[in-house]
């Protein structure tokens, strides 16, 4: 007899019969409580995600499973899921991405040889770690192995519910010791892996600052897995602290400088760096800087050579020594500015293809010397004070930048010759100017008519004026007697 091919007509309804017959057991027999599955997300109601199980029944998994740290739902339709089978019947296949609900020890016993993840709730702290409910056994979990991080404050993880790993499982489960942490790690492998897999250099990636270094700091760019971002691609500018301009725990985006794996493959090294999102400072030098301006900087160093001065970010110019100060000799830059200090600066000279800039202090403020020859004419009587005290003279500064020599040869006209012998640094002096010559940068000084330190009123304003043609008329009277 033929074999009945034909299926039911359009209008005649499968019988209870038919429908049993084709809805067995063995949609799910081959499938048992612990067994790990990959099942494909086919939809996604309010509170169940359902997958394929890979049988004519769908395996279906809580929704609040698959969230992640933000409250959102971290996968889609078609998206693959490793997932754990806690229950099976003929109606439905309930997945689990861990073991959990009430159990027994010969259930706990497989999900130990299998090591299949199970849910666990801290109910204490004890000595050592954690008192943690599993499947209604009791189990303990080392502090160690709680998280991959230093445990701080264990009171913090009492009450929470987590995935775990029984590692031990002795005396028929009187004995249960779980591990937190080798899971974590096993989900951030595979998160790094992934990672590494679309890393290229030149990406820009963004991280969390984890860890300061004198020599840098280390951001995380995915769960246990960073890079070092080196103290000199911090900033153009200078960077003397990695703190001075990061935090712990601050979000960070880097570039991807180099990415070198280790010939064991277990091991890579990744350099970043944050200042090369921002581009060379350097390329808009020539429009933005040019000799002759007088700019405002910060001074950022000092060297024995003189001072740096940053002009813009990550551009610095050097102030030599020699260029500080035209009131006075510097030996040591510390002596005129020091680190931090806001100054103003002359650029003399830009080399952008060597990065060097040229400043100069002293030609922002100006050279004092330049109206030296109308303010200390010849014969003219000024108020000074003695700089210092020399075998041959005494040098006298009449403003800074500007000192004159007074010879011993003129103590003579002193009033009192024996006065000079008691003047010191700092003694304020009256003086006549003898001779002046400006490109040589020398003033000849004699001592002035009166040395009467408490009243120099006859030297102010026109009355210095007075005095010093009156020196002048005395002089042409003893000139004309001889």
């Amino acid at each position: 007899m033929a074999e009945n091919t034909e299926e039911p007509s359009g209008g005649e309804e499968p019988t209870f019969a038919e429908l049993f017959e084709s809805y067995t057991p063995e949609m799910v027999q081959d499938l048992q409580v612990g067994d790990q599955i990959t099942a494909k997300v086919i939809a996604i109601g309010a509170d169940s995600v359902f997958v394929d199980a890979g049988s004519k029944v769908d395996g279906v998994v809580s929704r609040e499973e698959l969230l992640d740290d933000d409250g959102q739902l971290a996968c889609s339709v078609g998206d693959p899921l490793d997932l754990y089978v806690v229950g099976a019947d003929d109606s439905e296949i309930r997945l689990s991405r861990a073991l959990s609900g009430a159990g027994n020890a010969a259930l706990l016993e497989e999900a130990h040889a299998k090591a299949v993840p199970v849910e666990g709730r801290v109910s204490a702290t004890c000595k050592g770690g954690f008192r943690v409910d599993v499947m209604g056994q009791s189990a303990f979990c080392p502090v160690s192995q709680m998280d991959v991080t230093y445990v701080e404050t264990p009171e913090d993880y009492v009450g929470q519910t987590f995935a775990f790993l029984i590692v031990r499982f002795e005396e028929n489960g009187r004995n249960i010791v779980l591990s937190r942490r080798s899971l974590i790690e096993k989900e951030q492998k595979e998160a790094q892996r992934a990672f590494l897999e679309t890393l290229h250099v030149g990406d820009v990636v963004e991280g969390t600052v984890r860890r300061l270094m004198p020599y840098g700091a280390f951001v995380e760019l995915v769960p246990g897995l960073e890079g070092m971002l080196h103290i000199s691609e911090m900033s153009w500018s200078r960077v003397v602290e990695p703190r001075d301009v990061l935090t712990v725990g601050e979000t960070l985006t880097v570039k991807v400088t180099d990415v070198e794996k280790a010939a064991d493959g277990k091991r890579v090294r990744i350099a970043l760096s944050a200042k090369a999102l921002s581009g060379d400072p350097w390329e808009r030098v020539s429009a933005r800087l040019h000799e002759g301006d007088k700019v405002k900087g910060v001074v950022t160093r000092l060297a024995k050579f003189g001072a740096f001065v940053e002009l813009l970010p990550g551009v610095e110019g050097l102030v030599h020594l020699s260029e500080m100060s035209y009131a006075r000799r510097i030996h040591r830059a510390e002596e005129v500015v020091h680190p931090g200090q806001a100054v103003y600066v002359m650029i003399k000279s830009i080399d952008v293809q060597n990065r060097r800039v040229s400043l100069s202090i002293k030609d922002a403020e100006g050279d004092p010397w330049r109206d030296a020859p109308e303010k200390y004419s010849a014969g003219k009587v000024v108020m000074g004070s003695v700089e210092k005290k020399e075998r041959f003279g005494l040098f006298v500064k009449l403003e800074p930048g500007v000192t004159g020599l007074m010879p011993k040869s003129k103590f003579d006209r002193f009033e009192d010759p024996a006065q000079a012998q008691k003047l010191k640094a700092g003694d304020r002096i009256a003086v006549t100017v003898e001779e002046i010559r400006p490109a040589e940068r020398k003033l000849v000084l004699s001592p002035a008519a009166s040395q009467d330190a408490g009243d120099w009123r006859p030297f102010a304003g026109d009355s210095a004026a007075n005095v010093s043609d009156l020196g002048e008329k005395l002089r042409r009277a003893l000139s004309h007697k001889k």
